[in-house]
Formats: structure tokens, C-alpha cells, sequence
């Protein structure tokens, strides 16, 4: 393997890295992928580990999600990590996802759903993700299962950006997210934007990409590097700048790598470095601001499946070799 050089000490504006801290992940078949429940003492000592010095811009990723039976009017927990908000402290921030799952279409209660998170959340959030990877039409436990999520992403965006402003909290940053885009998807993007028009776009912050380089498609190690590098470069030119989008931030909304039977933790820690490496060798270039790594800890590090082990850490917390190279990563490049 020839290994990604590492950029030149302050060759980058510093990315901005954070981590889902979460026991539950969802599966490729609607279902969750579970174990022993989270221990707060544990992800509060691990999260100030990963972040360094107290006051370094850190995420903690959290879900939360509108259906057809949520209350409106609120308080609105977070699905998982539970209590989020908790983990918000030494100038950690939330990455906030407000999944849509409404199979009655409701767009305006959405909306008002996305606006009582504003209010809610909004003194502890960074950024508010609109919907989870609305381009995935197959999988329940995604919102592209649902009718009217596109309608949902560009009026939720609009309205969500609004009461930001209504309350002050002009520091909240709005976008929403995808997986990579090819052939006939890779008009996801400029459908949103002909659909939404100039209102939409002008209170955009940023787009995301979920994407788990050499997981479902395998790559060998020596193209990793470049195939990782290769998929940005398309998601930028092919994906955000064909849809007039070139001038947004690209943040990396979730990347991880899971171990397991065939699946050796070197290997995890190899991946988590050619990645980072290439995120910032390329962040001012491609205009990347960051990553957020999925997840801090297993599932359940007893089941041999591929959405139990993608933990930095066993479901004990103990610390697999990537944890430390993510550490070290976040120190060398973070911003």
C-alpha cells in the first residue's frame, strides 16, 4: 500500500470534526442494530478525549425525528444519544438530525416540528441537518421512504433558517444530507434546487455526505486514497457545483469503517487515517469544512454483523486502535 502523504503542518484552514456517540445504529433493512445501553460517564470521558483541548470546535451527533403520532408543541428528545444536550459542554456543540418519517406527507407539521427544535436546541446547536439521507427510497429507517421529502427538505429548511433568525441564533448553520450520487440519482441535489428556487438555496449553510468508503463496496488498500479522493472530486463538480451549489461547504456528515469476523481493528485505524488524510490534504481545494465519524462505540461488539462493530471503541468503551489515531488525527488537523 502506498500510504496518502500526510499535508504539511497548517497546509489546511483546520476541519471541523465531530462523532455520533450513540449505542444504536440502523441497518440496510429498516431495522436497528442494538446493544447494552449507552454509559454517559464513559462517552463524556471518551468525547473529551477525542476533542482535545477544551474549546476545540467539536460535534456530537445526535438524531431526533418527526412522524405522524409526534405531539406538536414539544420538549422533543433526542432519539439517540439520549439527553444529548448533556454531552454539549467544554464548547462541544450538537450536529442535530431531525429525521422526517411521515407517511401521511405532513410537510407543515415538519415544518413546525424543525422550528420547535429551533427553539429547543438551538442555544447548543451548530448545525441542524434537515432530513437523513432523503435520496435512499428503500430502507424505512431512511427518510427517502416517505412521501414528500423533498417538499419536507426545502420548506424545513426555509422555515427552520427563519425562526434561527426570529430567536437570535444566527450562529445555526441549516443543510441537509446524502449518499453519494451516480447516474440517474445524481440529479438529487438540482431536482431540490429547481424545486426550491432562490429561497431555498439563499438559507442553505452547507450539504453533507454520508459515506463508508470500503464497506459495502470493498476497495482494495493500495486505491483507497484515490478512490476516496476520486468521490469527492465527483461530489463536488458532478453533484453540488452542476447544481449551483459550488459555493457551500461539504461536510462529511458520517464515515466509519466496522470491524468483525474478516474485519481486523489494524485495518479500521488504517482506514480512518487514508481518509482523514485525504480530507484535509483537499479540505481548501474541494472546500470540505469537516467529518463526523460514525460511531464513538459498538452496537453490540458480541454480534458478528457489519452494523453492530463500528464503534472507535467496544460497547464497553474500550478503546480500539483507531480510537487513538482518530485522536491524534483530530489534534494534527482539527481546527
Amino acid at each position: 500500500m502506498t500510504p496518502t502523504p500526510a499535508p504539511a503542518p497548517n497546509a489546511h484552514a483546520g476541519l471541523i470534526f465531530g462523532i455520533y456517540p450513540g449505542s444504536v445504529a440502523g441497518d440496510d433493512t429498516g431495522g436497528l442494530a442494538a446493544g447494552p445501553p449507552d454509559d454517559p460517564d464513559r462517552v463524556s470521558h471518551a468525547l473529551d478525549q477525542l476533542q482535545g483541548r477544551a474549546g476545540r470546535p467539536f460535534l456530537v451527533r445526535a438524531y431526533t425525528g418527526f412522524g405522524d403520532t409526534t405531539r406538536p408543541g414539544g420538549p422533543h428528545p433526542t432519539e439517540t444519544p439520549a439527553d444529548a444536550e448533556r454531552y454539549a459542554v467544554r464548547g462541544r456543540r450538537l450536529d442535530l438530525v431531525a429525521q422526517y418519517r411521515s407517511r401521511g406527507a405532513d410537510v407543515d407539521g415538519y415544518c413546525r416540528f424543525l422550528c420547535e427544535l429551533v427553539a429547543q436546541y438551538g442555544p447548543v446547536t451548530d448545525t441542524l441537518q434537515v432530513a437523513e439521507e432523503p435520496n435512499i427510497t428503500t430502507n424505512p429507517t431512511l427518510d427517502g421512504y416517505y412521501p414528500g421529502v423533498r417538499e419536507a427538505i426545502v420548506r424545513g429548511v426555509i422555515a427552520a433558517k427563519a425562526r434561527a433568525r426570529e430567536l437570535g441564533h444566527t450562529h445555526l448553520r441549516v443543510g441537509f444530507n446524502t449518499t453519494p450520487l451516480f447516474g440517474p440519482g445524481a440529479s438529487f441535489v438540482a431536482d431540490l434546487v429547481a424545486l426550491g428556487g432562490d429561497a431555498f438555496v439563499a438559507e442553505l449553510d452547507y450539504v453533507g455526505l454520508d459515506f463508508f468508503p470500503d464497506v459495502f463496496r470493498p476497495v482494495p488498500a493500495a486505491d483507497l486514497a484515490g478512490a476516496v479522493e476520486g468521490l469527492l472530486r465527483h461530489h463536488r463538480d458532478a453533484v453540488l457545483d452542476a447544481a449551483g451549489l459550488g459555493h457551500l461547504p461539504l461536510h462529511i456528515t458520517e464515515h466509519g469503517w466496522p470491524t468483525g469476523p474478516e474485519r481486523p481493528v489494524r485495518r479500521q485505524a488504517e482506514v480512518v487515517e487514508t481518509l482523514i488524510h485525504v480530507l484535509a490534504a483537499h479540505a481548501r481545494e474541494l472546500r470540505l469544512s469537516g467529518c463526523t465519524h460514525f460511531a464513538l462505540r459498538d452496537a453490540d461488539s458480541t454480534e458478528p454483523g457489519l452494523f453492530h462493530r463500528f464503534g472507535l471503541t467496544t460497547d464497553d468503551y474500550t478503546p480500539k486502535p483507531a480510537f487513538g489515531v482518530m485522536r491524534a488525527l483530530i489534534e494534527q488537523y482539527g481546527a
